[in-house]
């Protein structure tokens, strides 16, 4: 029992020294190892050792990829306040862990006030819609900024990204109204050339309608005369004169008319001369009017000769 008494605690204090000895480095890791408060090695992935009670594990420092994200307000060059969002990734250099870990404390804050300045220098020289259009070209300018001034201290700038614009919300409600009123512009002017090509077309298919309709009067009138011309010299031929025949020609179409109105059951009442005298009086009529019509000419002859020679 007395033996067993010193063997316990001997072993308890052999174990503390052992885990105070050995210890495990994560993969993307570095540990920092300081004696007597002095820094003294860079432990990298895997097992390690140090020398318990006189060295001690001074900080860990991760090696992956880092982001911060920093919102800045800031005034515009036409006088609008605007917060942006901007997303900084970093990562610790392998090579300068030392510098990284001791040069500065806190390299959130550092990271912080230069985005703060190079956004705040160069968003005033440009108006609301240059910041949406050229958010790239800030990124750069914040990127080239911090590469510059972190690398001194161990930090390698991967990327920086100006992932969110929010305008005052008054002036967002004003931009949607423009762009508003602006697509109903654009939607008007379309209306307003379809409605223009609609009516040119229309006006287009009536003139083409019109002529053919003129077309087609004057084809048939040219028909019916070369019809008419057709039916005198036939009728010439079996011993009929030009007037009897207009005459028998003029009151055949008369009966035809009549015959042709009484067939249709939906035509609207016309009254017409129907007696048997009706076709000698149009007869009469028209031969008068053909007569007085060359008298007219023949005096026109006679009253300017120079124009017959």
């Amino acid at each position: 029992m007395g033996s067993l008494g010193y063997i316990v605690p001997i072993g308890v204090v052999l174990l503390l020294v052992f885990f105070s000895t050995v210890f495990i480095v994560k993969q993307q890791t570095a540990v920092i190892i300081e004696t007597f408060g002095k820094f003294t090695s860079i432990r990298n992935a895997g097992i390690q050792f140090k020398i318990p009670f006189m060295q001690r594990i001074a900080a860990r420092v991760g090696l992956k990829i880092q982001q911060l994200d920093v919102i800045i307000e800031t005034k515009t060059l036409d006088d609008v306040f605007v917060k942006l969002k901007v997303s900084v990734q970093y990562v610790v250099i392998k090579s300068k862990v030392y510098d990284a870990f001791y040069k500065l404390e806190y390299p959130h804050d550092q990271i912080t006030s230069f985005v703060f300045d190079v956004v705040r220098a160069e968003v005033p020289k440009m108006k609301l819609d240059d910041v949406f259009v050229k958010k790239d070209d800030i990124a750069i300018a914040v990127k080239r900024e911090l590469q510059e001034y972190m690398s001194e201290y161990g930090y390698d700038i991967i990327k920086t990204l100006v992932t969110d614009i929010d305008p005052d919300a008054q002036v967002k409600q004003a931009m949607n109204r423009i762009n508003a009123s602006e697509r109903e512009k654009i939607a008007a002017q379309f209306e307003g050339d379809a409605a223009r090509i609609l009516i040119v077309e229309k006006a287009k298919a009536e003139a083409e309608s019109k002529r053919l309709q003129g077309q087609g009067i004057a084809d048939q009138r040219r028909e019916i005369a070369r019809g008419l011309e057709e039916s005198v010299e036939v009728l010439n031929k079996v011993g009929i004169n030009s007037q009897e025949a207009s005459a028998l020609i003029v009151v055949t179409q008369h009966y035809d008319t009549l015959q042709s109105i009484g067939e249709e059951t939906n035509t609207n009442l016309i009254l017409l001369p129907n007696s048997p005298q009706a076709g000698s009086d149009m007869l009469n009529n028209m031969v008068a009017s053909f007569t007085a019509s060359n008298m007219i000419g023949e005096q026109m002859k006679k009253s300017n000769p120079k124009k017959e020679s």
